[in-house]
């Protein structure tokens, strides 16, 4: 069974999810703008996918941020910054049932990794 992380009023999220319905995948839902996501989590994701992928930097959050905010230059920075503002994660982030992680959505991606 996936595990998804992401807002659940998101428009990205609701292509997800209604993908996910349409191929009968099971899924868990953790929305990270109400429940957050854990230090170890985000840099475990990090190391994973590069901290340059997990950072939203088209959206409305990062724009709200400071220009000397908006200068990301290391993994710790960027971490500080999407536990303090979960809005600024990438949506959907997908853990995969064999270890996987996606982030975005992308439907031939998670056909081949999430069924």
């Amino acid at each position: 069974m996936a595990k998804i992380y992401g807002i659940k009023n998101c428009s990205t999220m609701k292509k997800a999810f209604d993908w996910c319905e349409q191929n009968q995948v099971e899924y868990t839902f953790h929305d990270y703008k109400k429940e957050g996501v854990p230090r170890e989590r985000l840099v475990e994701w990090c190391r994973a996918v590069g901290w340059k992928t997990l950072v939203n930097t088209k959206g409305t959050t990062y724009r709200k941020l400071s220009p000397e905010d908006q200068e990301i230059t290391t993994q710790s920075k960027a971490v500080a910054l999407m536990v303090a503002n979960p809005s600024l994660i990438k949506r959907p982030v997908v853990e995969t049932a064999s270890g996987q992680l996606l982030v975005g959505f992308d439907p031939a991606l998670f056909a081949s990794f999430v069924n």
